[in-house]
């Protein structure tokens, strides 16, 4: 579980400019509709979720030590991981047409063809805490490590480097490229969105919010980086050049955690406290979608190749799809039809 300090942290650069997010409601009627699908190892502390090249769904399972592979349809594998407790974390799709993931706990970044062959790549540095990770624009895979406080990065032949973060303890957490061909990132204790070029160089970027704890990133279809902050219960905005904006979920207890772009230029979010996946258009506009079993605490997202959206399940062990969601909907929030998926033998 990250840490959180909730002391604020030095600004390093010039505070950007904040301006607001001017949302307004959209019209429709569709409520989309949810499935769930058990994952056949129980207590696995479901993590990231990614669409992988095979046309599959790949995801982390942090405490079963395992990476999880299900097809549209719902069929569900499991690799184990070769270091034991090595605790998965993050998931990407390389470009050598493997999934790229983090070992949290065994301080490695693995490989994993699609045919399930599994290769790891220990860390330099000792206990540093891999997190999320994503194809840079380079080639290469860059990486969060949280507790050494830098920015990774491994080739594709498993060639290893990395740069620190400025502020102290800024405990970086989500990673993804932008728009300008540098990589981004969030740092939950320090409450800054950093940037990386790829020759090494950071800029952060103070959040207008204090001690808002941003953890996912992701670029939209805007051309703009957006995170959650989940203490503060929002989603947030930030310019290539580092304009904010934020704008706050509508369910009291929201938590956000994970964000991903879907094909339909929205962003979809993950509210794990509010047992929610919510929609947001570029414009500002939120939908929230109800109906997960029980306390689910929804965590990864991804946008899939079936056009529909997919999430993992921390708490409820399952792998969720939502579909039936091109038609825009109403801001408020919605409760979806359920179907439960039964476990594939």
């Amino acid at each position: 579980m990250l840490r959180r300090r909730l002391a604020l942290l030095c600004l390093v650069n010039t505070l950007p400019a904040v301006w607001a997010l001017h949302g307004g409601a959209t019209t429709g009627s569709s409520a989309g509709t949810v499935t769930e699908l058990p994952v056949p190892t129980s207590r696995a502390g479901l993590a990231a979720i990614v669409a992988g090249p095979d046309g599959n769904l790949w995801f982390t399972e942090a405490d079963a030590n395992r990476i999880g592979r299900t097809t549209p349809a719902g069929a569900i594998t499991e690799f184990p991981v070769p270091t034991l407790g090595g605790s998965p974390e993050g998931i990407a799709a390389g470009p050598d047409g493997n999934l790229w993931f983090t070992e949290a706990s065994g301080n490695k970044i693995g490989r994993i063809t699609t045919a399930g062959a599994i290769a790891e790549f220990p860390l330099p540095n000792a206990n540093a805490v891999p997190t999320a990770i994503t194809a840079g624009p380079d080639g290469a895979l860059w990486f969060t490590e949280a507790v050494a406080n830098r920015i990774g990065r491994i080739t594709t032949a498993g060639a290893i480097g990395d740069a620190a973060i400025p502020t102290a303890d800024g405990l970086p957490s989500g990673i993804a490229t932008g728009p300008d061909g540098a990589l981004w990132f969030t740092e939950a204790n320090g409450n800054k969105i950093g940037r990386i070029t790829t020759g090494g160089v950071v800029t952060e970027y103070a959040i207008p919010t204090p001690d808002a704890f941003p953890i996912g990133i992701t670029l939209g279809a805007d051309g703009n980086l957006w995170f959650v902050e989940q203490i503060g219960g929002r989603v947030g905005k930030v310019t290539a050049t580092g304009g904010f904006a934020e704008l706050t979920l509508p369910s009291t207890a929201s938590q956000p955690r994970r964000i991903a772009p879907g094909a339909d230029g929205n962003l979809w979010v993950t509210e794990q406290a509010a047992n929610m996946i919510a929609r947001v258009t570029p414009n500002g506009s939120i939908a929230e979608f109800g109906g997960l079993a029980g306390t689910s605490e929804p965590e990864g997202i991804a946008w899939g190749p079936d056009g529909n959206v997919w999430f993992t399940e921390q708490a409820g062990n399952n792998v969720g799809r939502l579909g039936g969601i091109d038609v825009p909907l109403h801001w408020t929030t919605l409760l979806p039809k359920v179907s439960r998926g039964a476990r594939p033998q």
